[in-house]
């Protein structure tokens, strides 16, 4: 800006100081020529006077003579018609060679005077009228330095005034153009400033014309772009935060699928997201990518979808760009435990009608013979009301180990695992097992094995089991024979000699409600998922192996509680 700015006040100047010299030149040559027509005029005047006097004494032709001599002129007098009366040379100057000497006459014949200069001022022809009978025009011719050489020193001292403006003007132009360019510089410092995200740079204005008032403008503007950037980066600030406490995950997208920002949660849900890389395609069953770039459409709208990914679950929430935004939205919400609870209540209820209905039946039973007449008989009544109490215990403990057992799977409460000693357990459930008479129980443990586990659970697991071996065999042997099988665990083995299970349904036999062909007919196909439940609620693993008409063979491995 400087150089072009000093170059156009350089340019000025010249332009300026050529217009003035040329005005000096010319009013200077004009006032030289004014004078030197007055000078002629003045002695043409006083000739004219003088021959006057000559023609009344009629001695026109001495006067003419002795004038012309002392003025310095040549004189040339004629009459009416325009003829000279005098001599048409005089003061050696022929009257032929006088420029436009016939003008001139009929100028003053015709009562007007004549001025014209010549040769810049070298040269002076006057014409006065004469109102004489015989001199009616005189005519001079006057020669004198002139104002040549003058005007030739002036045009010699204007051309270095001339260059002199032009240089101090291209000096001043530059000056001015340095100090504009230093304050504009200023202002577009603090612009990058701006634009680099520094709003501190301030603009100090020190002169109040244009651009003082446009820096305090600027300033102005820097100030309230400050505070109002300030408002948004807290308000940004505030944001992340909520957005880093949701645990849904949130994701702002581009439209050419370019992560803007995310939260805590979104990457911990969608592995490999980071600000500012493209988004990724975490799930191999469901297109995420594909999804977003449809909330860019013109007719998209805000779309929920269910995602599952392996053994978890989500929910998928899109919202549009709209026509105002150039971002989408997405929040991305983890129901894996949410739906895992529901299953576990679900699976709760359902266990519980499936365990209870075994001792309820029982009790049921057994109150319905008592009423029929067996309470009158001490011996019947007696067992009754044994069964009924044995039975009214266990409704007791399966109630506490399936509500223990829903805790644990929840999450809501840790198992209270403890040491048990597993003999005199496993009695306790050979000997309340119910078995065809044709049938041998037996309880193969040696004393003093002591396993880490919560008594009702573990009471559940074989009592399960034993029943299960009770109802599909009829006739030979059921053995329960515990041995430690490791420093670590335990193994616990049920065998029966009963019907066993077909091939083409072992597979399946934890499944909930799957039923077998030799399956009861009335179960519910609930025992043998709630035993796996159970089992692996105590850190230990099952596995059964059968054959068809061999029998089947439940083997269980639980942690051994160590000695102190």
């Amino acid at each position: 800006m400087r150089w072009w700015l000093g170059l156009a006040f350089a340019v000025v100047a010249a332009l300026t100081a050529i217009l003035v010299a040329q005005g000096m030149t010319k009013r200077s040559e004009s006032a030289f020529r004014e004078d030197a027509e007055t000078r002629a005029v003045e002695a043409s005047l006083a000739a004219k006077a003088s021959l006057r006097d000559a023609v009344e004494r009629g001695n026109l032709a001495e006067a003419v003579t002795a004038v012309a001599a002392r003025r310095r002129l040549a004189l040339f007098v004629f009459d009416s018609d325009g003829r000279p009366i005098t001599p048409i040379r005089a003061a050696q100057t022929e009257l032929a060679s006088i420029p436009e000497a016939d003008a001139a006459v009929l100028t003053a014949l015709d009562g007007r005077r004549y001025v014209r200069s010549y040769d810049q001022g070298r040269v002076t022809v006057v014409a006065v009228p004469m109102p004489l009978d015989s001199a009616a025009a005189l005519l001079t011719y006057s020669l004198a330095p002139g104002y040549g050489p003058t005007m030739t020193m002036i045009r010699e001292q204007i051309l270095p005034a001339v260059t002199m403006a032009i240089i101090l003007g291209g000096l001043a132009g530059l000056l001015i153009a340095m100090l504009l360019a230093r304050r504009l510089r200023r202002i577009g410092t603090a612009a990058r400033a701006i634009e680099a995200g520094d709003f501190t740079r301030r603009v100090d204005s020190r002169f109040q014309d244009e651009i003082g008032a446009l820096a305090e403008a600027f300033d102005r503007m820097r100030t309230r772009l400050q505070e109002s950037f300030e408002g948004i980066q807290n308000e940004r600030l505030r944001l992340r935060r909520t957005l880093a406490r949701l645990d849904q995950g949130v994701v702002t997208i581009d439209p050419d699928l370019n992560v803007e920002a995310a939260n805590d949660a979104a990457v911990r849900l969608l592995e490999g997201l980071r600000e500012g890389d493209a988004l990724p395609d975490p799930w191999p069953d469901f297109p995420l990518r594909s999804f977003s770039a449809a909330l860019f459409g013109p007719a998209a709208e805000v779309v929920r979808v269910r995602v599952s990914a392996g053994d978890s679950r989500y929910t998928l929430d899109g919202t549009p760009a709209g026509q105002a935004f150039r971002t989408a939205l997405l929040v991305i919400t983890d129901v894996s435990e949410l739906e895992r609870r529901e299953r576990i209540e679900r699976e709760f209820v359902t266990n519980a009608a499936h365990e209870l209905r075994t001792p309820v039946a029982a009790i049921s039973g057994a109150v319905e013979v008592l009423q029929r007449g067996a309470k009158e008989r001490p011996a019947e009544r007696d067992h009754f009301l044994a069964i009924i109490d044995r039975q009214a215990g266990r409704l007791g403990r399966l109630s506490r180990s399936l509500l223990v057992l829903a805790r644990a799977q929840t999450g809501a409460e840790d198992l209270r695992l403890s040491p048990v000693e597993l003999c005199p357990l496993l009695e306790e459930i050979a000997e309340a097992l119910s078995t065809n008479e044709e049938v041998e129980v037996e309880v193969d443990c040696p004393d003093g094995l002591i396993v880490f586990a919560e008594r009702g659970l573990l009471d559940h697991v074989f009592s399960n089991l034993a029943t299960n071996a009770a109802k599909h065999t009829e006739r030979g042997r059921i053995t329960i024979t515990a041995r430690p099988f490791d420093a670590e665990r335990v193994s616990i083995e049920l065998v029966d000699t009963g019907s066993g299970i077909a091939p083409e349904a072992q597979s399946r036999i934890f499944d909930r409600f799957y039923r077998g062909k030799t399956r009861e007919p009335n179960g519910f196909g609930l025992g043998l998922a709630i035993v796996r439940q159970a089992v692996a609620a105590l850190n230990g693993t099952i596995e059964v192996y059968s054959r068809t008409g061999s029998g089947t063979r439940a083997s269980v491995l639980l942690p051994l509680a160590r000695s102190e």
